[in-house]
């Protein structure tokens, strides 16, 4: 799926329309009208702000197996609120790779995060990896650095890429192809 902005990616929410909703009315009910192991669930979490590529599963060995394993590693797309100067981008990078203490967030205190990659688009944009999925990872090592991210968007997830033509809102399946490329990741 390609979530847009403002979906959760729960079963059901008071305040926000849910991932789910996009579905199929067929494919709705396996959310929460299917016996426990058949759920349909995402796989890892974007939150209400981040947009990109979402997966939707009732394979729970497969879900744990993309969302946890550091081998599968996630990339975004973030637009900074500050943009950054090519020094000042050389230092991020640098700073990324050796890995971060992440800021206290809610629940969360600090948290060390493992290397990061990140490639700078533009002085604003900045396409960054990383190998975990620690809450709001992304936003925290940003902050770390010293900017914020004012737009975030899941752009791939291991070897999978989201499709340029899949529009916000749109889902399809995977391809076996595509199946094998996350499932056989050492």
């Amino acid at each position: 799926m390609n979530k847009p902005c403002g979906y959760v990616c729960s079963a059901a929410s008071d305040s926000h329309k849910t991932v789910y909703e996009l579905l199929t009315p067929d494919l709705q009910a396996m959310v929460s009208e299917v016996p426990r192991g058949c759920r349909l669930h995402t796989v890892g979490r974007l939150d209400c702000d981040t947009s990109g590529l979402l997966l939707i599963t009732n394979d729970g060995n497969f879900s744990n197996k993309v969302a946890t394993s550091p081998d599968i590693q996630k990339t975004y797309r973030a637009t900074l609120a500050k943009p950054l100067a090519s020094e000042e981008q050389k230092n991020y990078i640098e700073r990324a790779a050796g890995g971060l203490t992440l800021p206290p967030e809610k629940k969360f205190g600090e948290q060390k995060a493992l290397s990061a990659a990140l490639i700078f688009e533009s002085p604003e944009i900045c396409k960054i990896t990383v190998q975990e999925g620690k809450f709001h990872e992304v936003r925290r090592i940003f902050r770390a650095l010293g900017n914020e991210v004012i737009e975030l968007q899941r752009v791939a997830i291991g070897n999978l890429e989201l499709p340029p033509d899949l529009k916000p809102g749109q889902w399809r399946e995977l391809s076996e192809v595509e199946l094998r490329s996350l499932s056989l990741l050492k």
